[in-house]
């Protein structure tokens, strides 16, 4: 395992290219694009004012950088330099920006959710989609950027959108049976969109592309209900986190739940392995768990399932339950059962599948990078000056190397494939 040396950046922007060629950072009005094997400057962007959010066009040829705080989209190119495109929202201010699937419309969400505007750079036409609802994830592609899902709220009701991508005309529109819709996705398959309810009703909704529901699933009421969603790779499992502090697995056939992973605080499953920091011993059972208690009387308490992650083989899943925030567990979907639990000594801040095998990365804040798979765990220290700290950390889209992120700083940690794969 190699680390490169330690680079600048603001506000954690830093995105490898989907291509993998490329590395763009961000350092305050400042866009630099870097050769990812090489790490040579080859870019150098000027924007008119500090960077708020970055994000590449899906063929890489494009970068896009908002300033929230002016309303401005300035877009870059990185095959014509001397090219460039401004996207002032003016007076109605700008929340949020997005590039569309085929990396030539821009989607601008105005202040107080008033519209998304559409913007073209090939024609420079432009397309208002009114009514979008304020909520956790309102708007969703599928996979194939064929379609956009979008919530809307109109009248005190959920609504749902979908748009073809092609032209941006509107294919379904229908009534969501939500009382405050909180998010949506789609499976990667795209055939199904998953719609659920705000936390203070357990309800996921599942529709088909014409806006059939399918199945609805519930597991409890009266009660806080779903903290985290998402679909394995597969499209066959859908997870859902809720603050029970419980995972319920639907399939795809039924949409009934098969299986619920539960967090307890003592581990007796003599099939899983506990593993505790500071050498990653594996602990022998029973092994009682840090729990911290929530305040009940402040909003968002910290408790219940809010990360939730596959493996990109879909084999395996990784949870955080809150209250026990210095833990991770990874749970094995084909036996259906706990496969490894990482007791870390801090709060773990961020974890992520490899894009090509069942590894798992996480950071915990510190100068330290830990590493589980099927075979084992490990912890490296980072080998920089200044003790620089991993607040976050990316994939190269090969699984070959790491971005990890500080506060103020990133390095790169190029992983030793030939041995992994021995």
């Amino acid at each position: 395992m190699n680390f490169s040396e330690v680079f600048k950046q603001t506000n954690q922007l830093c995105k490898v290219s989907p291509d993998g060629k490329y590395l763009a950072t961000c350092v305050q009005y400042r866009l630099v694009v870097r050769d990812v094997s090489t790490l040579q400057i080859l870019q150098l962007y000027t924007c008119l004012d500090q960077i708020s959010h970055m994000d590449w066009s899906s063929d890489s040829l494009f970068i896009l950088c908002a300033m929230y705080k002016r309303g401005l989209v300035q877009v870059w190119s990185l095959e014509q330099p001397d090219w460039h495109c401004k996207i002032d929202e003016g007076s109605i201010g700008l929340v949020s920006s997005r590039w569309s699937p085929d990396g030539r419309h821009i989607l601008n969400t105005t202040e107080f959710h008033l519209r998304v505007t559409v913007w073209s750079l090939c024609t420079k036409a432009v397309s208002y989609i009114k009514y979008p609802k304020a909520c956790q994830k309102g708007i969703d592609f599928s996979k194939d950027g064929c379609y956009l899902a979008l919530a809307e709220r109109r009248d005190c009701k959920d609504y749902v959108s979908v748009f073809v991508c092609d032209d941006w005309h509107l294919l379904r529109h229908f009534e969501t049976e939500t009382q405050d819709l909180a998010g949506l996705e789609w499976s990667p398959n795209g055939c199904v969109l998953a719609v659920w309810d705000s936390c203070l009703e357990y309800k996921v909704l599942l529709y088909s592309l014409d806006g059939r529901l399918l199945s609805q699933y519930s597991a409890y009421e009266w009660s806080l209900g779903i903290k985290s969603v998402t679909w394995s790779p597969s499209s066959q499992f859908l997870a859902i986190g809720s603050y029970d502090e419980k995972v319920r697995i639907l399939n795809h056939i039924t949409w009934k739940k098969i299986t619920q992973f539960d967090h307890p605080v003592t581990i007796n499953s003599t099939k899983a392995v506990v593993y505790k920091e500071s050498k990653y011993e594996i602990c022998p059972l029973p092994v009682q768990l840090p729990v911290v208690k929530p305040d009940p009387d402040r909003a968002n308490p910290k408790i219940g399932v809010s990360s939730l992650a596959f493996s990109s083989d879909s084999r395996y899943l990784a949870t955080k339950n809150d209250n026990m925030a210095s833990v991770v567990w990874v749970w094995d979907m084909q036996r259906m059962n706990l496969e490894a639990v990482l007791e870390q000594t801090s709060a773990v801040r961020c974890f992520q599948w490899d894009p090509r095998r069942p590894r798992l990365a996480l950071c915990t804040a510190n100068t330290k990078l830990y590493l589980w798979s099927p075979s084992g765990c490990v912890s490296v220290q980072v080998p920089t000056e200044g003790g620089f700290q991993v607040h976050s950390l990316s994939w190269h889209c090969s699984g070959d190397s790491l971005i990890l992120i500080g506060k103020e700083q990133l390095c790169l940690c190029f992983m030793d494939t030939d041995e992994e794969d021995k």
